[in-house]
């Protein structure tokens, strides 16, 4: 998301400049980072799913299909990507128009 906001920087100045409210460039971060979030999420529990017979034997008084389990990770690697990409989001709605466009 860093290196999405960074190559953008002139785009989102110029729409600030013509006056977009810096609120609206945080939720068009916000809604690319929580579709990249999405898909990663559905691919990696899927992934999961597949995978947990070649681990079952491996584990120890855990089901492989345990929900609690599959639950918390997946709330906590949301919770991790959702403040990665909030960060980027918030750089983007505070970019100074004068200084991104000087630089063109």
């Amino acid at each position: 998301m860093s290196l999405y906001v960074g190559s953008r920087k002139n785009e989102f100045a110029i729409r600030l400049a013509l006056g977009a409210q810096p609120g609206v460039l945080l939720r068009l971060v916000l809604r690319e980072g929580i579709i990249l979030i999405a898909v990663g999420i559905a691919i990696g529990v899927g992934g999961a799913l597949v995978l947990t017979r070649a681990i079952a034997s491996l584990l120890f008084e855990v089901s492989p299909t345990d929900p609690v389990v599959f639950t918390g990770v997946t709330l906590l690697l949301v919770l991790v990507a959702l403040a990665a990409c909030f960060v980027p989001a918030r750089r983007a709605s505070r970019v100074d128009p004068m200084i991104a466009l000087r630089c063109e």
